[in-house]
């Protein structure tokens, strides 16, 4: 079943960069035309402007390449040539959907970039799920050939991914020269216009005259929690996926950006640290708030964050600086043992890390929480530093609860 979410497309070879940018450009350039002179010089230019900027800039595209989703196969016989024996043979032929998920702009897999690779492949877009996926085609039943396909098809994929990413950052730094020039041509020629009619005592009618306010500046949807409804029992709140991705992408944004800059993170604890995430988590959502250092269970949960009509929990995290990979592991057991209930499904777990050798400890954090007592599974990549898993409650081992483990790397703490 086709959507309008969801469209085929060969991957960076739909259109140069160079007419991209002419078209982003002729774009902006109707939007503004189409407000209108009254509407242009009676506006807060520097809001409109800064409301251009956000609709206009482009998330960088990255795609998880380590755990893509592998359907079940279609069988199908097909009729190919045997050379020997110099007559068509029915074989049987597997085919495979192979499916990544994406983050950032769908629209950067249009772009055929500058300089390129003379590479592609079809595939489909879903920009609902935020997925791509490409057909695999093999006859026998072997794992290396199907590996070695999917390996081909990863390269003439994306081969030409960080070409294009390089070419969208140079449009957003280039975008607001860009605003301005569009932007202040058209107001030029109203002033020149609105002079001229003055010159010839031309009146302008003042009733027509009108208050303008710039448009709201585009924000990012932010998922909100629901409330489901239960069958003759009382209404019980629930955290949606989305709101739960919002949510990591915040601390994982945020934490990065605190490793760029020391002086907000030099000489603090875990409670300050903590504090940071707190300050962005607690005002993002409606019917929500967050705490730290809440009692929940038999412990005391870094931060949680409750539904504010009830007082019922949506999302808990704990915070820890790195001690090595038994303190991890303890991390982990405190965090599920003590903190977690039947209904807390969606958790995280922070870590902190002050050691040189980053990448040892991520490695670490990853073969430590397979070998954890409560693993069920790997559940992708969200970065560099934010590995997803399936986790099983102590109390009850059918309950799957969603575990994220970020950590960032503060070694000048």
């Amino acid at each position: 079943m086709s959507y309008d979410y969801e469209y085929n497309l060969k991957t960076f070879a739909e259109i140069h960069y160079s007419d991209w940018v002419i078209q982003l450009k002729e774009k902006i350039r109707k939007e503004i035309e189409a407000k209108g002179k009254e509407y242009l010089l009676s506006i807060d230019e520097n809001a409109y402007k800064s409301y251009l900027i956000e609709e206009y800039t482009f998330d960088l595209l990255s795609i998880d390449l380590t755990s893509p989703e592998i359907g079940e196969p279609e069988i199908t016989k097909e009729w190919v040539n045997n050379v020997i024996y110099d007559r068509n043979t029915q074989i049987e032929v597997y085919s495979f959907n192979v499916i990544y998920k994406y983050f950032g702009s769908s629209e950067i897999f249009k772009i055929v970039p500058n300089p390129r690779t003379l590479v592609t492949l079809d595939v489909t877009i879903n920009e609902r799920f935020s997925t791509v996926s490409f057909k695999i085609k093999i006859s026998k039943r072997d794992p290396d050939l199907f590996n070695q396909a999917k390996t081909d098809r990863e390269t003439h994929a994306f081969k030409n991914l960080e070409n294009a990413n390089s070419n969208v950052q140079s449009w957003n730094s280039q975008l607001q020269d860009s605003i301005d020039s569009i932007y202040n041509s058209i107001k030029k020629r109203y002033l020149e216009e609105n002079d001229f009619f003055a010159a010839i005592n031309v009146r302008v009618n003042k009733e027509t005259l009108s208050v303008f306010t710039p448009p709201t500046l585009k924000k990012k949807i932010i998922p909100q929690p629901t409330l489901l409804k239960g069958q003759e029992i009382s209404s019980e709140p629930t955290m949606s996926k989305e709101m739960y991705d919002d949510i990591l992408k915040v601390i994982y944004d945020s934490g990065k950006n605190m490793e760029k800059k020391p002086a907000l993170y030099k000489d603090k604890d875990e409670e300050g640290l903590r504090d940071q995430f707190l300050f962005v988590l607690e005002t993002r959502y409606e019917s929500t708030t967050a705490t730290g250092e809440t009692f929940n269970r038999s412990g005391k949960a870094d931060i949680i964050l409750k539904y504010s009509k009830d007082g019922s929990n949506l999302f808990v995290a704990e915070c820890k600086f790195w001690h090595g990979a038994s303190e991890y592991s303890k991390a982990i057991s405190q965090l599920f043992d003590k903190y977690l209930t039947w209904r807390d499904s969606k958790t995280a777990l922070i870590i902190f890390v002050t050691n040189k050798d980053f990448s040892n400890v991520l490695n670490t954090i990853i073969e430590e929480t397979k070998s954890h007592e409560h693993f069920l599974k790997e559940n992708g990549k969200r970065g560099e530093s934010s590995f997803s898993y399936l986790m099983k409650l102590p109390q009850d081992k059918n309950k799957q609860i969603f575990l994220e483990v970020i950590a960032f790397h503060y070694d000048k703490i």
